[in-house]
């Protein structure tokens, strides 16, 4: 593929963007980072969609929320199709939503595990099975995945076999999903952060246990910010990255190299 410049290729001009559990943390940074290289927006999650659709709007860029927990089995197809009633195509999927679950493997509560499941791995297929017909009839698309270091290292110190299982389970549908629909010009690739400065992972950050333990394994010795994050997820969903499918990004400071 060609393009007028290297710079122009990271551009989304002209695209269709649906980001799960786009409201906040990572997910938000992805909106905001898809809407400066021009993309549609469309965002959902359970809730705080005014708050992020009047942030990215300020902004400049052209957002709809969509509410949906997608955690529910028929929400996938319902936002696919409210997606594709609105702009007429989807060209980029990002499933972000995701939840962390810790606790010891010997007495997990069983509803927590599926609760886990569901929304990490049940959900994500879902969404990609949503999207893929669309996506086949436009010629193409791209799906990026949230995936996590914790799919790649069992990192320590707390106990979350649940949780890596999980992203584990993402990684491997990645790289499965992207031998099945090269063909159809669809491109599938995740991106995998480490230790992000977010809702999710403050809890770690500030417990005087855990925090030691994350800098001290982190070569670069900090937490990442949901932007790097950003940065990454939309090289995977613009034509820089056109001759990459399969791919699980690590974004995670160099945790993976100890």
């Amino acid at each position: 593929m060609t393009t007028s410049s290297i710079l122009d290729r990271f551009r989304l001009d002209g695209k269709t963007a649906l980001i799960t559990g786009g409201t906040r943390g990572i997910g938000l940074a992805i909106a905001h980072a898809f809407g400066e290289a021009g993309a549609r927006l469309f965002i959902t999650a359970r809730s705080g969609g005014q708050a992020a659709e009047e942030e990215l709007q300020a902004a400049g860029y052209e957002v709809k929320f969509i509410q949906a927990d997608i955690s529910d089995p028929a929400a996938p197809r319902s936002i696919v199709a409210q997606v594709i009633g609105a702009a007429g195509r989807l060209d980029v999927l990002v499933n972000n939503a995701g939840v962390a679950i810790h606790g010891d493997s010997a007495d997990f509560p069983d509803e927590e595990l599926r609760r886990l499941m569901n929304l990490n791995v049940d959900a994500v297929f879902r969404c990609c099975q949503a999207a893929i017909p669309a996506m086949r009839t436009q010629g193409g698309g791209t799906i990026v995945n949230m995936g996590s270091m914790s799919g790649v290292a069992s990192n320590i110190p707390q106990n979350q076999v649940a949780y890596n299982s999980s992203k584990a389970a993402v990684h491997m549908m990645t790289k499965s999903l992207a031998s099945e629909l090269a063909a159809d010009n669809i491109r599938v690739n995740a991106v995998a952060p480490g230790y992000i400065q977010t809702d999710m992972s403050q809890g770690g950050i500030e417990n005087p246990d855990w925090w030691p333990i994350w800098r001290d394994m982190t070569p670069m010795g900090r937490v990442g910010q949901p932007d790097e994050v950003a940065a990454a997820t939309l090289f995977l969903a613009s034509p820089a990255s056109s001759y990459m499918t399969g791919t699980v990004m690590l974004v995670d400071g160099g945790y993976t190299t100890r």
